[in-house]
């Protein structure tokens, strides 16, 4: 299955997001905001399937996140999740870039079918070299 690395300042959505991943027996690791997902990311190489991320945080809010992961790891597929009108709007313009836009509230059984979509779209790897 898939490594999965959630960030989102809310600890009860982190932890709602978490357990519903885990059902499909994902691995998930959870930030508190998008500078703890990055230094994360950093510290593991980019080791990561999907970063999936709340566009409105303290610190280093999703969008800058996804900025910054496409630039030093474009191989990790981006999801990004909001509540928020207004954030979605900010996202319209990283098509290039993420997955999809979650709409806040969304149901486990939502969260789930985002993120199996997200990494369905994931490119193969390429061969390995022997």
């Amino acid at each position: 299955m898939a490594r999965i690395l959630i960030a989102d300042d809310e600890d009860s959505m982190r932890r709602l997001v978490a357990r519903a991943l885990a059902m499909d027996g994902h691995e998930t690791v959870t930030a508190e905001d998008g500078a703890e997902a990055l230094d994360r990311l950093v510290s593991e190489a980019g080791q990561y399937d999907l970063l999936l991320t709340d566009i409105r945080m303290p610190v280093m809010d999703g969008i800058a996140l996804a900025l910054a992961v496409t630039r030093d790891f474009p191989e990790v597929t981006i999801l990004l999740m909001t509540g928020f009108a207004d954030q979605r709007e900010r996202a319209s313009n990283l098509d290039a870039i993420i997955h999809d836009v979650v709409v806040k509230p969304f149901s486990v059984a939502d969260i789930r079918t985002a993120v199996a979509d997200a990494l369905a779209s994931r490119r193969p790897a390429g061969p390995a070299l022997i």
